[in-house]
């Protein structure tokens, strides 16, 4: 049976299956996906910590459903960094980002519709999980080079080191599990 960890958030209750990043760390997998009463919570939760701004900022992919959420709950636009550059994306800014649950270097694209989106407004950058800060940084970058200004960051959980960080607003802390 796969190890797990309890995480108590947003007066929920979940248990994450631990998985190994290499031979020396494991990390307890957070996955909202398909867990609506979950991201409804934290939604809510995250809403209640961010300070003023005009439009909601992630990546692809599981940024979105918190993205879509906190649109949803605060009335105000989100937009999403694709992964891949989409026909119908003109003229795509884009941004290299390294991930400590994915492999290999990866690009954030925004294309001009949504660019313009941010363009000369306060975002607020949201994710599940901060943990080395890398996804963070490259949506900064790009939201930078949209002609946005990030106004806050925000994650559901601050995973490793990110939970010292005073630079984010988060709900929980997610331990790193070293081998």
């Amino acid at each position: 049976m796969a190890e797990t960890y309890t995480l108590n958030v947003a007066g929920l209750t979940r248990e994450l299956t631990r998985y190994p990043v290499n031979d020396k760390l494991d990390i307890a997998a957070f996955i909202m996906f398909s867990d609506v009463e979950l991201t409804v919570k934290v939604s809510e939760e995250l809403l209640k910590k961010t300070d003023d701004f005009d439009v909601i900022f992630t990546s692809e992919a599981k940024g979105i459903p918190l993205a879509y959420e906190m649109a949803r709950q605060s009335g105000k636009p989100y937009v999403v960094a694709r992964k891949s550059v989409k026909v119908y994306m003109s003229n795509p800014v884009s941004v290299n980002v390294r991930s400590i649950t994915t492999k290999d270097e990866q690009m954030l694209h925004l294309g001009d519709e949504n660019a313009a989106m941010i363009r000369g407004k306060k975002v607020l950058v949201v994710d599940d999980v901060i943990s080395t800060g890398e996804s963070l940084t490259a949506m900064e970058k790009l939201i930078e080079k949209a002609g946005g200004t990030v106004s806050q960051k925000c994650a559901v959980l601050a995973e490793g080191d990110a939970a010292e960080r005073t630079d984010i607003v988060f709900l929980e802390k997610l331990p790193l599990f070293f081998k």
